[in-house]
């Protein structure tokens, strides 16, 4: 049953990120790199958006313990996340694959916050999400 409710909430998440990417234009700038990101935000934590949100993260606990679920769950390519990696390769600089991911889990781990403790996710830390994602040579340990 599980597997079921996860197949459609991917289902549904990706229609609604689709039929968005479908009404808006390229992204040729972070600031509207940031407007994209706090529209999902909100679509995120607002009405059926934020209830599809809790579900699937009841679904992404389960997971832990069932692997089939936890390949249903696993992100997907979709129209949202291919606006942000051509975005990023714009830009410049190495990997926009791994910068894509990593942009995206912060703002998922954001609306998981948020969820949580209640509000939108204000603007500043998707703008400070969106300037690291935009460095060239990111800062690495040498340990």
């Amino acid at each position: 049953m599980l597997t079921g409710l996860a197949t459609r909430l991917v289902q549904l998440d990706q229609e609604e990120l689709q039929s968005t990417a479908d009404r808006l234009p390229p992204i040729r700038t972070a600031e509207e790199l940031v407007d994209g990101l706090v529209l999902l935000t909100r679509q995120r934590l607002t009405g059926e958006g934020r209830r599809r949100s809790l579900a699937r993260y009841a679904c992404i606990i389960e997971s832990v313990r069932d692997p089939e679920l936890r390949e249903i769950l696993v992100p997907r390519e979709n129209a949202g996340r291919e606006a942000v990696r051509l975005f990023l390769v714009g830009r410049g600089g190495a990997d926009a694959g791994n910068r894509t991911h990593t942009l995206l889990t912060c703002i998922d781990g954001l609306v998981f916050d948020r969820l949580v403790s209640g509000g939108e996710v204000p603007r500043e830390p998707l703008d400070d999400i969106v300037a690291a994602a935009l460095r060239r040579c990111p800062a690495r340990l040498d340990k």
